[in-house]
């Protein structure tokens, strides 16, 4: 099978099947052996899913009639070869000659001709296509999700969906309880790498290019975790002091539990939770790699069946709630997610993670505070989830966040993508009243 018609494939996975592109990776490292391949097909899968609504817009400029909805595989086939057009520099030539020979694969004969004829036009016309695109059709999103972008951030949804659009930087917490950041960079410079200091965080570090953070020196002696700047600040919000018992309710992957121990010097009675026991197993990896201690368990936030035994230790002075959501700032460094997410997602999620929020305050000791998170730009999963939960819960007050990153919203603080640098992620500081008023 030709390159092409692999990328075609892993497309189908994701669009047809509904896998995430970390499943679709997987699968190519099984199917395709060569290292080669496997990058040339990664980069028109991500970069079709990233431009897929554009790459329509400009496939559509090119066709004299619409193609028939049940015309999928073509329609990705034609949309690969516009994006191998557009960014990739490859000749014009092999683009077209490849993608026909793929187009008569798909045995339909009356598809060889038309994606001969489609891809010379707009060879030929190009600049003109282009320019002729609307500002709707540049921002390459699935339609409601633009909307909703454009209700909620009027003055910043061109902003949001550019950064989706980019390609995001590589970001480093440096493990302060192993190394200093400073010490870090160094040895980083040492090996001939380029990094610097990120400003939203005290133990954050950017890299100048990807790379396999594996092959990066003290990686096996847990001197630092990949780790967006902006997820960073959870930690610091949270401000957990040794000594004081923490609950991390969606722990997994584990990189803001071990943020939060390395905060706080490792002397937490912390219990990170996750309903999925594979997702749980990597918590504890990076746990053991960086040398952090935790109480881990298989618990299911939404119910309160584990509560009682919890509890016995008694209630938690901290707790982060990193609740599921819709992922909708985190796209730049998963493009998969314009495809994957549905409207009818939002609120089935909105109502999780009201759930979640309500079953996490029983646990919060008076007095305590509770963090919640998102990486979610959309206001239905942040601040309205906050502002309901505000209204119905008498104990329960905002603890302003004083920033000097994001914006305020009515409650909480949002990060948008692309700014510092970061990925989008939302905040709200919420504390126990110490006693009811009557």
């Amino acid at each position: 099978m030709s390159v092409r018609l692999t990328a075609l494939r892993a497309l189908m996975r994701v669009i047809d099947q509904g896998q995430s592109l970390t499943a679709v990776r997987l699968w190519l490292q099984h199917s395709l052996p060569d290292a080669r391949d496997r990058a040339f097909v990664m980069e028109l899968t991500r970069g079709v899913l990233r431009w897929r609504w554009k790459l329509d817009a400009l496939l559509n400029a090119c066709l004299d009639r619409p193609l028939r909805n049940r015309e999928v595989e073509l329609r990705l086939l034609l949309q690969m070869a516009l994006y191998e057009l557009g960014e990739m520099q490859s000749p014009d030539y092999a683009v077209v000659d490849e993608t026909v020979k793929a187009a008569r694969r798909l045995r339909k004969p009356w598809a060889t001709a038309l994606t001969n004829a489609v891809l010379r036009r707009y060879v030929r016309q190009a600049e003109t296509i282009q320019q002729e695109l609307s500002d709707e059709q540049k921002a390459s999103h699935p339609p409601w999700l633009l909307a909703r972008l454009q209700h909620d951030w009027p003055q910043h949804w061109r902003q949001i969906t550019a950064a989706n659009n980019a390609r995001a930087a590589l970001h480093l917490r440096v493990n302060r309880l192993q190394t200093s950041r400073d010490t870090y960079l160094q040895k980083l410079q040492q090996t001939g790498l380029q990094a610097s200091a990120h400003a939203l965080s005290d133990a954050a570090i950017t890299l100048a290019q990807p790379l396999d953070v594996t092959a990066l020196p003290g990686y096996q002696q847990g001197e630092f975790a990949v780790q967006d700047a902006g997820a960073q600040l959870a930690a610091v919000l949270l401000d957990a002091r040794p000594g004081q018992r923490v609950l991390d309710m969606c722990a997994a992957p584990g990189g803001k539990t071990c943020h939060v121990l390395e905060r706080a010097g490792n002397q937490l009675d912390l219990l990170a939770l996750d309903n999925d026991a594979e997702r749980l197993q990597r918590v504890e990896e990076n746990l053991a790699r960086l040398q952090l201690d935790a109480t881990t368990r298989v618990a299911d936030a939404t119910d309160t069946c584990w509560h009682d035994s919890v509890l016995e230790d008694g209630l938690f002075d901290r707790i982060l709630l990193d609740v599921p959501c819709s992922a909708s700032g985190v796209i730049r460094r998963h493009p998969d997610i314009k495809s994957l997410r549905r409207e009818q997602d939002i609120a089935a999620l909105v109502a999780v993670q009201q759930q979640i929020l309500r079953a996490a305050w029983r646990l919060l000791a008076p007095g305590g505070r509770l963090l919640y998170a998102t990486c979610s730009v959309l206001n239905a999963e942040n601040s309205e989830v906050v502002a309901a939960f505000l209204a119905q819960q008498r104990d329960a007050e905002e603890w302003p966040i004083d920033a000097g990153w994001g914006l305020a919203c009515e409650h909480g603080r949002q990060l948008l993508p692309g700014v510092d640098d970061s990925d989008g992620f939302y905040y709200a500081l919420l504390q126990k009243h110490p006693v009811v008023a009557g």
